[in-house]
């Protein structure tokens, strides 16, 4: 039985979707490096999340994709530009004036710019203060790697298997753990599209890569259990056992020898994935 398969043909871009994805990914990259001095001990993540509104709005006159975004039976939209994920929240964690960052804190922060209808989508840590505990720091940079050694297998004729098997099998091998109720995804015109980019698996399996596909890999890895919990308000997820998490994510083409990283920041060494 054939454990690969075929990309629908909708999910591969021309070269006028690229080029426009080029634009959203550096978007979305620059509204990271942009909030980078304003996240500091004493500021609250609501304060962080009007600050890119305003960035995204005015400044480069595009539309920030989450805020209004997600409505379902049971859970409200999302009423926010941005989300702040920290220390044991895993994702989509809510901005809020009464979450004051504090000196040690690690945070994730998820945004995505939608710019002449194609979304951009990237999120990164920063550790508050500069400083943090020695496992806080160690898992921000495991997680950053495993999303490194994921994006490290893309090219043409590689699988969405080959993905997650790199990061489950690096990540696991610091003693951490890869969440598994959330994953990567197709994107485009279509904010959350096919595939599904699990960040575990095994080699040689799902869907296969194409040249001008255009995906995230954003591993969420886990100090503890990979097992989360969803609170009240239907939108944060935290680890079941609150432990620390840690997450960062790119948007990605899959180009002819290799993988163009469209969400690359000015301070990333990214010579080791061949374009």
């Amino acid at each position: 039985m054939n454990s690969t398969y075929e990309a629908p043909r909708r999910l591969i871009k021309t070269a006028d979707d690229i080029e426009k994805m080029r634009v959203a990914g550096r978007l979305a990259a620059e509204v990271l490096d942009m909030i980078k001095p304003h996240i500091k001990p004493g500021v609250s993540t609501l304060e962080l999340d009007t600050i890119c509104h305003d960035y995204i709005v005015n400044k480069q006159d595009a539309i920030p994709a989450c805020l209004g975004y997600g409505a379902a039976p049971g859970r409200a939209a999302f009423q926010h530009v941005i989300c702040t994920s920290v220390n044991h929240v895993v994702c989509h964690g809510v901005p809020s004036a009464s979450k004051i960052l504090k000196k040690g804190d690690i945070l994730n922060i998820d945004v995505t710019v939608i710019k002449d209808g194609f979304h951009g989508d990237t999120n990164m840590m920063y550790i508050v203060g500069g400083e943090t505990s020695i496992l806080a720091d160690r898992l921000c940079k495991v997680a950053q790697e495993a999303m490194y050694r994921g994006i490290a297998t893309v090219k043409a004729g590689s699988t969405i298997g080959d993905i997650g098997y790199a990061i489950q099998r690096y990540v696991e091998s610091e003693r951490f753990s890869v969440v598994r109720e959330y994953c990567g995804h197709g994107i485009g015109t279509v904010f959350h599209d096919e595939p599904q980019v699990l960040h575990y698996g095994q080699p040689n399996t799902g869907m296969v890569l194409e040249e001008g596909m255009t995906f995230t890999i954003e591993p969420m890895v886990n100090a503890g259990v990979w097992q989360t919990r969803l609170m009240g308000d239907k939108w944060t997820v935290v680890t079941k056992d609150h432990s620390l998490s840690a997450q960062y994510e790119h948007t990605l083409l899959v180009t002819k020898n290799g993988v163009e990283v469209l969400t690359a920041r000015p301070e990333e060494d990214l010579s080791r994935f061949t374009k």
